[in-house]
């Protein structure tokens, strides 16, 4: 009997198709989880599971390359994250151990003791000289005379560049400032050369256009007697500068003669006053020219004047010999009729040929000058017959 009813009760169940908790057949809801049965619900059917058999998983090969290019990536930044720890902790280390450096002191030396330089003495120049003009004296005798040049005078007087100077005026000649040279050691050769000195000498002011061996060969001396006596290292001279002529060892002359050799030509003179183109009025009495000395000229040389009106209607030409380096032009070359005339001139070196002083016969000894010009305003007076 039980066991028939045990029977009807299991043919009058069913199970939950959610969790699969057997009921009772007319049961609507599931008393362990609560599912609604409303006859429409169907039991879960389980698959079974092939122990025996690995599930398979399929990919695409599109898929398969995809995961790769991943997997690459992710294994270049852990490698790229790597490094950069490892480099930003070694430079990290640097940064401290520079820090961390002392500084090496450095050595302070200690002033050495400078030696103190005497000072060398200077020359203090030698005041001027207080000079009365004589009559018919000039700046370039002056000058000559105490060896100084012309344009010092000039300069310490406050004199034009004519430099004018009038008999009885007393003037300040500047006195030449020694240069101190070297002592010589007293060699034999030094006390023979001493005994030996000449005592007969000539003192010259070399001019613009003096060269060494002109002035060697117008005192027919070697040129080398002259560079020793005036210890000079080379054949180079200055204008200004003051030069002794030794005469006692002068050349020998080949054989003798009735006529004097002549001496080669002078150079031409530079003319200085007054510039070319300079105009002068009619209330000029005068009018200087000026030249700059070629050479100290024998006492038979002299300088040439020639001054010719271009503009006058007849041939006018004054030709003066003068042993100075200026001429004064007359005022009775002034022209007359109150225009301005143009006047030219020049200058070079003459020489006597003659012995008669009266009637001095002269031939040029040079080079003629540069032609200069000057306008001149005439005094518009005529000059008067002579009775």
């Amino acid at each position: 009997m039980k066991k028939i009813q045990t029977e009807k009760i299991t043919r009058g169940s069913q199970n939950c198709p959610v969790c699969g908790t057997r009921i009772s057949e007319t049961a609507t809801r599931c008393l362990v989880c609560g599912t609604a049965l409303d006859g429409t619900a169907t039991a879960k059917k389980e698959r079974p599971i092939d122990s025996k058999r690995i599930p398979e998983v399929k990919m695409s090969l599109g898929a398969l390359i995809g995961l790769g290019i991943l997997v690459l990536a992710l294994i270049a930044v852990v490698v790229f994250l790597v490094i950069n720890q490892q480099r930003g902790g070694t430079v990290a280390a640097t940064a401290t151990e520079e820090v961390t450096q002392t500084a090496t002191p450095t050595l302070t030396l200690s002033p050495t003791n400078t030696p103190t330089l005497q000072p060398e003495p200077t020359w203090t120049p030698l005041p001027p000289l207080d000079y009365v003009v004589k009559a018919n004296e000039t700046c370039s005798d002056i000058a000559a005379q105490f060896r100084v040049s012309v344009q010092s005078i000039i300069l310490a007087n406050n004199l034009s560049t004519d430099c004018m100077l009038s008999e009885g005026r007393t003037i300040k000649v500047p006195q030449p400032t020694l240069t101190p040279s070297p002592v010589p050691t007293a060699t034999p050769e030094a006390i023979e050369a001493m005994a030996d000195i000449c005592t007969n000498t000539v003192s010259i002011v070399v001019s613009s256009s003096d060269t060494l061996q002109g002035i060697a060969m117008n005192y027919n001396v070697a040129m080398k007697d002259i560079q020793d006596f005036n210890k000079l290292s080379g054949t180079t001279i200055r204008q200004g500068q003051t030069l002794i002529i030794p005469l006692c060892d002068r050349l020998p002359t080949p054989g003798p003669t009735l006529t004097p050799t002549p001496l080669p030509p002078y150079p031409a003179p530079n003319l200085l006053l007054p510039r070319s183109g300079a105009a002068f009025s009619a209330t000029d009495e005068s009018v200087t020219l000026q030249w700059a000395a070629v050479a100290a000229l024998r006492s038979n040389e002299v300088y040439r004047v020639k001054i010719q009106d271009l503009t006058s209607i007849e041939e006018k030409i004054l030709v003066e010999y003068v042993t100075d380096t200026k001429f004064i032009l007359p005022a009775t070359f002034r022209p007359t009729d109150g225009n301005p005339h143009i006047i030219q001139w020049s200058v070079t070196v003459a020489r006597q040929i003659n012995q008669d002083n009266k009637n001095p016969i002269y031939e040029e000894a040079g080079i003629t000058s540069a032609f200069r010009v000057f306008s001149w305003i005439g005094s518009g007076v005529q000059p008067t017959a002579a009775p």
